[in-house]
Order: structure tokens, then sequence, then C-alpha cells
């Protein structure tokens, strides 16, 4: 793996991103007003207890469902503009490096989801694929495992593969080149529901009209009917659900900070 500028910045960012997000952010108070305590009682002990009430109102259901009310895009695909579409662009999530049963690796589980809708509306509508995950590490890309699954458990073999992309930036970047050169400028995107806002900003800065396809809600939504997808205790979902909404959050203003 080359440490160019460009690769050096995105480890860094990957850095602060765990010093920001749970489960490290509610922790750094806590060990700060510990290591204070003895010199500064008063400070040393308001610090500690702060990142204990941080720590609640992350896995807490009513402050979480209100943290991923202010980021995740709430509406269902608009069914009424499918055939407006001419591409469908599915974005990478991640993988599994440890994979054996499937010999090696494979994509996770937040990928499969987006792998699946997407593949869900192929069928449907019989447009064209591009995924787009690239390899910052330096080993296999997330397209090419996408490109495989699609291929092998879906019959649906992607027209594109965007393999060079480390982020949402570089996902509508360096999709918008292989879509464009095709003629392509309307597409369907999939992605999280939360993740939503980030992408489409980032596909329409690179030229593209984009119908928006989320899925994967982890809040309720506006959709008349639809129940809280939270659940009603704090657990693992709830802590999750305020990782992916702070991630989100800080991602968006550092790409509005960074135009």
């Amino acid at each position: 793996m080359e440490l160019d500028p460009d690769t050096l910045l995105f480890w860094l960012k990957k850095l602060v991103a765990v010093l920001a997000l749970p489960p490290v952010l509610p922790l750094l108070p806590i060990v700060l007003g510990l290591l204070v305590l003895r010199r500064r009682p008063r400070l040393g002990l308001a610090l500690a207890w702060g990142g204990v009430a941080l720590n609640l109102l992350l896995i807490l259901p009513p402050s979480v469902g209100w943290l991923v009310a202010q980021v995740e895009y709430p509406h269902m695909l608009d069914r009424t503009r499918l055939r407006e579409a001419q591409a469908i662009v599915v974005l990478g999530a991640g993988k599994r490096t440890h994979a054996p049963e499937f010999g090696g690796e494979t994509v996770n589980r937040l990928a499969l989801e987006r792998l699946r809708y997407a593949a869900a509306l192929a069928r449907e509508t019989r447009l064209p694929v591009l995924v787009s995950g690239g390899a910052p590490a330096g080993d296999t890309p997330e397209a090419s495992l996408m490109e495989a699954l699609l291929r092998d458990e879906y019959g649906l073999p992607p027209r594109w593969v965007e393999t060079a992309s480390r982020d949402t930036r570089e996902n509508a970047r360096f999709s918008a080149v292989h879509l464009q050169a095709a003629g392509v400028g309307r597409i369907l995107l999939v992605t999280h529901a939360m993740h939503m806002e980030r992408a489409r900003a980032e596909f329409e800065a690179a030229g593209l009209d984009v119908i928006p396809a989320p899925t994967a809600w982890l809040g309720g939504g506006d959709t008349p009917g639809d129940a809280q997808a939270l659940p009603l205790a704090p657990s693992q979902n709830t802590a999750y659900a305020a990782w992916f909404a702070l991630h989100e959050l800080f991602g968006q203003l550092a790409y509005r900070w960074s135009r």
C-alpha cells in the first residue's frame, strides 16, 4: 500500500473517526476526568459524570431516535420515477476479510443489504448496474466482491465495476466517469437510508441526477403506518444506530467544509 498524501489523509480521517464516535467518544471525558480528579476534584467529577451521561444518551431509545431522525433519509423510493432511471448504482459498505465458509473474503452485512435491494430493483427494471467500492488497504476491492455476489448468487452481473474509490465522494466522482461515458445521466442510487443524504449530495455534485432508493431504515421514517424501528429498551441496536447517525452527521459536516 502506497502512503501518498491522499492515502495518509484517508487513514487520518479514520483515526479521527475512531476518537469522535462511540464507543470511544464517551470514554474520553471519563478518562480525562479520572486523570484530573486528584488535582481538580470538581472538574474531574464533572467530566467523568458527563461521559457517563453522554454514554446514556447514545444508547437510550428516545435520544437515539431523535438523533437518527436528524440524519436518516425518511422517504421510500418514488416508484413513479422508476422509468426515468437509466442505471442502478449500489455503493459498497465494507467487507468480511475472514469468511472461510465463502472461501476467503466476502461483503459485510451492510453491503449485502444494499446489494439485495439493488438486485430486486434490477430484476424489476432491467436496468444495468454499477457497483462501487475500492480497496483502501490495497487488497481485494469491495466492488469486485460485490460483482461476484451479484453474478453468482443473483444471476445479475453488473455492467460497471468501479474499484478505485475509498469514500463516498470518490464513489460519486469515479462512478460518474463510467456512467457519463455511457451516456447515463439519471440513476437509482442504492444505499442505506442513513447514508442517503450524503451520498445523494455527492452524486449530484458529480453531475448526475439522483433518484434515491434507500434501504434498511434504523428509524421509522415518515411513511404512514411504519413502526419505529428502534427497540424500546437500550441495546446493541440502539448503540449501533447512534454510532451510524453520528458517523453520517460528522461525514456531512466534513464534506460541506471541504467543498
